[in-house]
């Protein structure tokens, strides 16, 4: 596989104009990402526009950026996303829940949304917000998704607080289990920043910067 097939090509800013989304398709076209990570308001336009380009998936944000919103309201928006034809599926954990060492609700949360996604064949990726965890909790998390068995386990929302780094990276991928990859996202903005995250175990690249990493890359 290609570097530029790992990398989601993302754009996630809340006054994205209908415009961009086509332009970012476009540049998932023309430089061969593996998906475009867009907003919800925007997956049927996307599968629209991809609709012949088979390579290219459509993912979209859950719970996004927060991750507090209650389940039910998350399931639910999995549910309109996979009716209007997204692929992938970028879900918030409940921080508020997390901190409150809720164990109970955050494995309920994590899994109601997997099984969501699952059971229509569809990608989950369960974003931890790393920055903001101690390493206590980063442990917790990776034994929940062990056992509920996401597809991807993701560093960062990119919104609140620091991305994506090779030690958290690096950590994840020696506390989860082969079968779930890792997706690192925030603040990888350069081909040599990506190539240290693939290094350390990623299996997927988010970001906004997609275009000129594909450019260094010589795409």
């Amino acid at each position: 596989m290609t570097p530029v097939k790992l990398i989601d090509h993302t754009l996630l800013k809340p006054d994205t104009a209908e415009k961009d989304i086509t332009r970012l398709c476009n540049e998932a076209r023309q430089y061969g990402f593996g998906a475009v990570c867009i907003p919800p308001f925007y997956v049927k336009h996307a599968v629209e526009l991809l609709e012949a380009e088979e390579d290219v998936k459509v993912a979209t944000v859950i719970g996004f950026p927060m991750g507090y919103s209650a389940t039910a309201a998350k399931v639910e928006e999995i549910k309109r996303a996979i009716d209007e034809g997204a692929h992938e599926m970028d879900v918030v954990v409940n921080l508020c829940a997390v901190k409150n060492g809720n164990w109970n609700f955050v494995r309920n949360d994590i899994d109601s949304m997997t099984r969501a996604a699952h059971l229509h064949g569809r990608i989950i990726k369960v974003i931890l917000e790393t920055a903001l965890l101690a390493d206590e909790e980063i442990e917790k998390l990776a034994a929940i998704c062990t056992e509920v068995s996401p597809d991807f386990v993701k560093t960062s929302t990119g919104f609140n607080g620091g991305g994506a780094t090779v030690e958290v990276v690096r950590k994840l991928r020696g506390l989860l289990p082969d079968h779930i990859q890792i997706k690192a996202s925030g603040g990888i903005r350069d081909a040599a920043t990506m190539q240290q995250m693939i290094e350390a175990g990623a299996g997927r690249i988010g970001t906004s910067s997609g275009v000129a990493i594909a450019a260094e890359l010589g795409g």
